[in-house]
């Protein structure tokens, strides 16, 4: 992992991924325990941290990750 940039904020501590072992995208393309699209979960491991923190803001926002689903 890099660090923070000087010119910019420090990103708040995370998990490695907000994945919780409920993977369903049966009905749609996003998963209901995680809260990201197939695109986001496929390309998780090349995202950069700023990348996967837009995604993280969002899911918690939506109420993800959910392991009780």
């Amino acid at each position: 992992m890099s660090a923070p940039r000087a010119d910019s904020p420090a990103l708040p501590p995370r998990p490695d991924t907000p994945c919780v072992a409920v993977c369903s995208t049966t009905f749609d393309e996003v998963c209901r325990g995680c809260g990201r699209t197939v695109a986001e979960v496929a390309h998780w491991v090349t995202m950069n941290a700023e990348q996967k923190e837009v995604v993280w803001q969002r899911i918690l926002a939506q109420g993800y990750p959910r392991r009780n689903t």
